[in-house]
């Protein structure tokens, strides 16, 4: 049983929401969240990433940085940038990317439901990524990114979303990467109890997206249960801010790799080695991307090649993380032949988001890699079976667009 909530929202004055709401904290690097700051100078960047108002001598981790993201979250409010509801309630939002559409209901979900693993990770995540937005939620009292989650689709929870998409939007705009984002707010009361009644019955959530984000609020959650030990579990800080979608509308991009050398061999060599692994095909200059699981592209010297994996290879025995094409290209391919052990450390490759196209795997080849590797997208429904079996997939498995926008909605956690 998940147990979803609604809540009560600080958002956008009506207005300003197409100004204020950001991609998330970590798609950027600290000189592009200044760029973007100054471009915009609402951008809630400002608060999810402060050390913008600061000269880069000024550590991005220091204390004043924290104490700044409260001071620029709690004024904007007071001075009506942003509205707190009176109410709870759930809110749907959808986003438009390409014509294609995803509508998620935004809620706060269950720490324990976390702990107790009704709520699924696929990845591992690192502390020193947690310690920074621990210490971003603990000094703002609110969380304010939210954590993208998926659940495996319910008619009833669909009935609710349809009937409120009829209604007008609370907020209707397009960012500036062209994808469109409308709002709505739910707060019939009946409408909320069938939609909590009906997660009440989901009996697992995953994680897609946020994996630190969500780590970070469900420490900041047991900081403040010990320092209370007599809290009730109805505090606010046993929740998370979120947005649930259902599995039919997700899309996950492409997450390609390059390799910076081809561990000494020769091109030739290396394609050589390569053939003993996979049927190996010269498709030309034209940009090969593959067409089903178990096919890669390759661009190596100019070419691209299709790669396909041996009908007589043992690549997986039923294992849902060895049946990964992520994982077969590391444990067939990056690993044995170019000594790639570890890529989460290893210097030599790197991995490009699918919403950056082929192209840029061609640019890295001509610029700084010598081979680049592009990758049929992981399915839903493989990530569902990885969290499932509690396994974990190999770093930079999952790409998912669009990404949710920061500070549209923001969940107090205590009072200020």
């Amino acid at each position: 049983m998940a147990d979803v909530k609604p809540f009560r929202a600080i958002r956008p004055r009506s207005g300003l929401e197409e100004r204020i709401a950001a991609l998330p904290y970590d798609v950027y690097n600290r000189e592009e969240a200044k760029r973007e700051v100054l471009r915009e100078p609402l951008s809630f960047l400002r608060i999810d990433r402060a050390e913008t108002q600061f000269p880069e001598s000024v550590d991005m981790y220091a204390d004043c940085v924290y104490a700044k993201a409260h001071d620029l979250l709690w004024e904007m409010v007071e001075r009506g940038d942003f509205v707190e509801e009176a109410q709870d309630s759930y809110y749907v939002y959808e986003l438009v990317m390409d014509g294609r559409s995803q509508a998620g209901i935004v809620a706060c979900a269950a720490v324990d439901d976390y702990l107790g693993q009704v709520i699924k990770k696929h990845e591992n995540t690192r502390e020193d990524k947690e310690a920074d937005r621990i210490r971003h939620v603990d000094v703002c009292q609110a969380q304010t990114g939210p954590i993208f989650l998926a659940y495996r689709s319910r008619a009833e929870i669909n009935e609710e979303v349809e009937r409120i998409r009829a209604e007008t939007p609370l907020y209707d705009f397009s960012s500036p990467d062209g994808i469109s984002h409308r709002v709505w707010r739910i707060t019939d009361g009946e409408a909320i109890r069938r939609i909590r009644e009906a997660f009440a019955q989901t009996g697992s959530i995953y994680i897609a997206d946020g994996h630190h984000r969500c780590a970070s609020a469900v420490k900041a959650s047991q900081k403040r249960r010990a320092a209370m030990p007599d809290y009730t579990g109805e505090e606010e800080f046993n929740y998370f801010l979120a947005v649930l979608f259902p599995d039919d509308q997700l899309m996950i991009m492409d997450y390609n790799r390059v390799v910076r050398d081809l561990n000494g061999l020769s091109g030739e060599g290396f394609l050589r080695r390569a053939g003993e692994i996979f049927d190996v095909e010269c498709m030309g200059q034209e940009a090969y991307r593959p067409e089903r699981k178990g096919v890669f592209g390759m661009y190596l010297d100019g070419l691209w090649y299709r790669l396909s994996v041996k009908e007589t290879a043992d690549l997986a025995g039923g294992d849902p993380v060895a049946s990964l094409d992520v994982a077969v290209l590391q444990d067939k391919l990056l690993a044995p032949v170019l000594g790639i052990r570890d890529p989460k450390t290893d210097g030599r490759i790197d991995f490009v988001g699918g919403i950056r196209g082929l192209e840029e795997l061609e640019r890295r080849v001509h610029t700084d890699c010598r081979a680049a590797f592009a990758m049929y997208p992981t399915s839903i429904q493989e990530l569902f079976a990885v969290a499932d079996a509690g396994m974990l997939m190999p770093p930079k498995s999952t790409w998912f667009e669009p990404k949710l926008r920061s500070g549209l909605f923001i969940h107090r956690i205590e009072s200020c």
